[in-house]
């Protein structure tokens, strides 16, 4: 691409750059370090990988300035290792996070998925805070503190109010203006300067349109966390 200046004889040849996007950045002075776990899906949907929408997530919490992501992989190493297939209470979650050396987990939740244009994505990000809970019984199997800290009934997640957590909950539909919007500030520096498609290649592709939702997720969380301050 072109861009001629006036007052210079004849043009250079420069090209747009990507990187002009703002970055999230954590509200606290030290450095945190928060583990991805598998998604849960309640959206019904088949196409919906609950691996695949961690790793999106995982994506977006490298971008955070003060944040450490540890990957899904890692997080699901440690559940077969407690014989869990997601956690039910926040003394779970900090189980977890104690054997993972983390401060936090942030569990996905998928709850809408459609990928047709334009797509709509429902989601939450529950952040739990890790704590001592592990390291208090010291000497007793991890897997004996996870079912001594399962609750009475099943549930997907604990209950807003059940513990020491975050939640940050959306619904993303494309059709709407004010998404839109919200995406069209998002692509800015981060989609090809060059491409033929923009930002609405981010409407193309699912996965880019859930990174975008799961950016919006996170920073809601973070302005949470700078309200508790």
């Amino acid at each position: 691409m072109m861009f001629c200046s006036q007052g210079l004889l004849g043009c250079k040849q420069t090209e747009p750059q990507y990187g002009r996007e703002a970055a999230l950045a954590l509200p606290t002075r030290k450095p945190q370090v928060w583990a991805v776990a598998p998604a849960l899906d309640l959206s019904g949907q088949a196409d919906v990988d609950a691996i695949l929408q961690a790793d999106l997530l995982y994506q977006q919490l490298q971008t955070v300035r003060g944040v450490t992501a540890v990957p899904v992989n890692r997080t699901a190493e440690v559940y077969a290792s407690l014989g869990i297939e997601r956690v039910q209470s926040a003394e779970q979650a900090a189980i977890v996070c104690e054997m993972l050396g983390c401060d936090g987990l942030v569990v996905p939740t998928v709850t809408a998925y459609d990928p047709y244009n334009p797509p709509k994505f429902g989601a939450s990000l529950q952040l739990f805070s890790g704590g001592r809970a592990a390291a208090a019984a010291a000497g007793v199997d991890p897997r004996e503190l996870t079912r001594r800290a399962a609750p009475a009934h099943d549930e997907a997640l604990p209950r807003p109010g059940a513990g020491p957590f975050r939640q940050a909950v959306g619904m993303f539909d494309a059709a709407n203006r004010a998404v839109r919007d919200a995406l069209h500030w998002y692509a800015m520096g981060r989609n090809d300067p060059l491409g033929p498609m923009g930002a609405k290649e981010y409407l193309a592709s699912m996965d880019r349109y859930c990174g975008f939702v799961y950016h919006e997720l996170i920073g809601r969380l973070i302005s949470d966390i700078g309200r508790g301050q």
